[in-house]
């Protein structure tokens, strides 16, 4: 652990302490501590300092542990997992275990992070990864099936957020087609699937989740309505507790799915669709499509009624938005 981290884990409790105890503790001078907590406030956290006090966090951080995140899972979950890697800070989750594939990877072998560099979404947006704040992380699974059934897993991916989320309280979350979670309207969580493998299988895929716990800022440059966890839920959650439910239901999701397909959770989809019913634009690369939302199949297309008639379509370039 870097210097850094020694000194915010000293003072993720947001109490002051003094600038000479913090030095003693970490066995450099006053003036390194000093410098140290100006690199903590280019990472985005805010600090005090006090004369006569010392320094404190301007609210307490909780950063990643290992065995806070196993104690939130099920004994089940906790099969499913092979390797639990935490790190300070990497390019993205998803690139970090896709870059390990063909090296033995198990089922279950999960990257967390503290930052992103350089986080994705969909379509190659940037997934804005403030420190310490949300839920960044993707796992490693490998299914024996061909792309048709496996064009539905992030739709049952989607499901096992829902199901997190209620365990964490969150009642009305919904889902949009094909990987966001939404909370009225605004974005909550996304997911972001990359996959390796031959024509027919198996595929190797990686599994990425983020999920906006505390994002204390306001000015991050964000191309949509955005909401966390701290803002909407009836009593405050540990960002380790969120980290083991989430990945406790999604770990047993990929299992159901790989013998069971999407079938199984079909009408939780449907139950949670946040636009099911409602007008929507159908964007493709050269062209708009209006109609009214009608679910998805059970591959996992989304069902759109137009003028020319019910027409499905598939996730890859596609998108979807209400109209205005």
């Amino acid at each position: 652990m870097t210097k850094k981290l020694e000194l915010l884990k000293i003072l993720e409790d947001g109490r002051f302490h003094s600038g000479e105890k913090l030095g003693n503790q970490l066995g450099v001078s006053r003036t390194a501590v000093w410098k140290h907590m100006q690199a903590l406030q280019q990472l985005g956290i805010d600090c005090f300092s006090v004369s006569g006090k010392g320094y404190r966090l301007a609210q307490p951080v909780e950063l990643l542990d290992r065995e806070a995140i196993l104690a939130a899972m099920t004994e089940n979950g906790r099969k499913l997992l092979s390797t639990i890697e935490l790190h300070p800070e990497i390019h993205s989750t998803n690139r970090h275990i896709m870059e390990q594939l063909g090296q033995g990877l198990e089922h279950g072998h999960v990257c967390m992070v503290e930052r992103q560099t350089a986080g994705r979404g969909r379509r190659g947006r940037t997934w804005v990864s403030p420190f310490a704040r949300n839920i960044y992380l993707s796992y490693y699974w490998r299914f024996d099936m061909s792309p048709e059934r496996l064009s539905g897993l992030g739709l049952a991916i989607g499901v096992g957020l829902i199901r997190a989320l209620r365990r964490l309280g969150i009642k009305d979350a919904n889902l949009k087609w094909p990987n966001d979670i939404l909370w009225q309207g605004r974005k909550l969580a996304g997911i972001l699937l990359e996959m390796s493998g031959e024509t027919v299988g198996p595929y190797h895929v990686v599994v990425g989740v983020g999920l906006n716990v505390n994002m204390a800022v306001t000015d991050m440059e964000i191309d949509q309505p955005w909401v966390d966890l701290q803002s909407i839920a009836t009593e405050s959650l540990s960002r380790n507790h969120v980290a083991g439910v989430v990945l406790n239901e999604l770990l047993q999701i990929s299992q159901q799915f790989q013998h069971q397909d999407l079938h199984p959770f079909l009408d939780e989809w449907l139950e949670a669709d946040a636009y099911v019913g409602k007008p929507v634009l159908i964007q493709l690369a050269q062209e708009q499509i209006p109609g009214e939302a009608r679910g998805i199949d059970s591959s996992g297309a989304i069902l759109i009624e137009t003028e020319a008639g019910l027409r499905r379509f598939h996730s890859g370039d596609v998108s979807l938005r209400l109209q205005n």
